[in-house]
């Protein structure tokens, strides 16, 4: 069955398509090992179509898949994405929002109501997940970290304020970081994997917080591939940013930001 519009979002880890089909969209995704099966088959399937690519691997879809793709901003295709994401799932308009885009790295964004300003971001992310998590683990293997850090303790490898104190008379929360892997020697494996996703948590929802305050908005919308049955770390950024009196909010599909985005750059949707 040929499809109609195809949006292409070729990042640094992954490979992902929102394609029309039947008047609706549908998502698929790949590691490069495997993506040129996938864009073989998109070929296959339409082999008429002028997809819309973004991401950072754009040019070399268009250069071997596509010659007559449309390359569209990346930074656009993202924020289009998510605002359509976002307006579906609460059925209404909304207002502007953070947007931080935990891929490879972080990006983090003000968008709704028109905008998309790149105001900030981190080289943590899911690379960094994957890359530190094999040096502390030996696997690079996504969902075996985070399979880890889901029966994990992050205890025993963080030094707590509460570690410092003792009394009971901490200044702080008791459990908040003093210092990140201060305890590390000996840890388990299933241990330092909790430790590293709450290290890239920490780090996000400080860097958002403040960002945050800055653009004076309260809503964050979390999207991108890392989140993707990423639980520990879903549940990490939730607790963080309620704790700082922001409204955490997570995306359905929100790692096809940018394939969906890419493919609205042709028109609206008659999903």
């Amino acid at each position: 069955m040929e499809t109609g519009r195809i949006g292409i979002d070729a990042g640094g880890t992954l490979l992902k398509i929102a394609y029309e089909e039947s008047g609706r969209i549908k998502y698929r995704k790949t590691g490069y090992k495997e993506a040129k099966e996938l864009l073989n088959w998109l070929k296959l399937i339409s082999p008429a179509a002028s997809p819309s690519v973004t991401g950072g691997r754009a040019s070399w879809v268009k250069e071997h898949f596509f010659p007559n793709a449309r390359l569209v901003p990346e930074f656009e295709a993202v924020c289009t994405g998510a605002a359509i994401l976002r307006q579906k799932e609460e059925n209404t308009s909304v207002g502007q929002f953070l947007l931080v885009n935990i891929g490879t790295g972080t990006s983090i964004f003000l968008a709704g109501e028109g905008k998309c300003d790149r105001i900030g971001g981190s080289g943590l992310g899911g690379g960094t997940l994957t890359g530190l998590g094999s040096l502390l683990t030996g696997t690079d293997v996504f969902s075996e970290l985070v399979g880890m850090a889901a029966v994990g303790s992050r205890q025993q490898v963080d030094l707590l304020v509460k570690d410092i104190y003792g009394g009971g008379d901490e200044p702080l929360n008791g459990d908040m970081t003093a210092a990140n892997f201060a305890k590390g020697n000996g840890s388990r494996k299933e241990d330092l994997a909790a430790a590293l996703i709450n290290m890239i948590a920490e780090t996000i929802i400080l860097l958002t917080s403040q960002l945050a305050m800055a653009s004076n908005v309260d809503t964050i919308v979390y999207a991108g591939s890392t989140l993707a049955g990423n639980a520990p770390l879903k549940d990490t950024l939730s607790a963080y940013t309620g704790a700082f009196g922001l409204n955490p909010v997570f995306l359905a599909n929100g790692e096809y930001c940018g394939a969906l985005g890419a493919l609205m750059a042709d028109g609206p949707t008659r999903n």
